[in-house]
């Protein structure tokens, strides 16, 4: 599946095409990272790739695991979207703990917010003694990268562990005056916009962002604030430093593992 290579930064982001790629891909490693982390499917549902010298798992199709695969074709359905520069608030990424049929509680959303430059890219005229402060280098979006999945690896490690009977869901939200009225990606159908019913207090947390010259990729997370009781702004700033990152997954039942 084309969401196996790993994220390769060119020196350059001369493109929207170079930048749209960058930004599939890294979505890719982020959703792949906090399902790997969340232990929400088996080992054997990821391949190990690297992005620059972070050890990242990426999601592929395994047919003894349709969770993972109907993900994946979730993945390419939100693609063709961001191609066509429709989606605004990407992929509301919801943990839902069922309690009644029909009743969904949210313990954990993750939120893609996209957002493209429609003018096309920001011009360089930097020279080397003089840097345009609106130039985004390849460099900077790098670095923001890497920094974003750093703090997803924080973050998951932080976080109370998710209840036993999750299921996941993924929802593309659209900017309504480019978007045509019947536009639904290979994969989703048209879905009610019903509000976030929480356990207790909501809390929300930026996680991060990423710019390159043609989009600009930001990262929230929502939760309970009791799960959030271990994570503040200053634990996401140690993946400012260059410890190197363990992959550490939160597998919820052991057992199921073992057998």
């Amino acid at each position: 599946s084309n969401m196996q290579s790993a994220v390769v930064f060119p020196n350059k982001i001369s493109t929207e095409q170079q930048s749209l790629m960058l930004v599939k891909r890294l979505l890719a490693v982020a959703v792949s990272c906090i399902t790997y982390l969340r232990g929400i499917f088996p080992e054997s549902a990821y391949g190990t790739r690297y992005m620059d010298d972070v050890c990242v798992k990426i999601l592929r199709e395994d047919k003894n695991c349709p969770g993972s695969t109907q993900l994946v074709k979730w993945m390419l359905g939100c693609y063709d979207a961001l191609q066509k520069k429709y989606v605004s608030l990407s992929v509301s990424f919801s943990y839902f703990k069922c309690i009644e049929t029909f009743i969904y509680i949210i313990t954990e959303c993750y939120h893609f917010k996209f957002k493209y430059t429609h003018n096309g890219p920001l011009l360089d005229f930097s020279s080397k003694n003089k840097r345009n402060d609106s130039t985004i280098t390849c460099a900077d979006t790098k670095k923001a990268s890497i920094l974003l999945i750093r703090k997803i690896y924080i973050l998951m490690q932080n976080l109370s562990p998710l209840p036993n009977d999750v299921c996941l869901t993924m929802k593309l939200f659209y900017y309504d005056e480019v978007t045509p009225p019947d536009y639904q990606p290979p994969g989703f159908k048209e879905g009610e916009c019903e509000g976030m019913i929480f356990e207790g207090e909501p809390m929300y947390l930026n996680v991060g962002e990423v710019p390159t010259p043609f989009h600009m990729l930001k990262v929230k997370v929502t939760t309970e604030k009791q799960r959030m009781e271990n994570v503040d702004e200053s634990i996401l700033k140690s993946g400012e430093t260059n410890v190197p990152l363990q992959m550490l997954r939160v597998d919820r039942d052991e057992d199921e593992e073992n057998q």
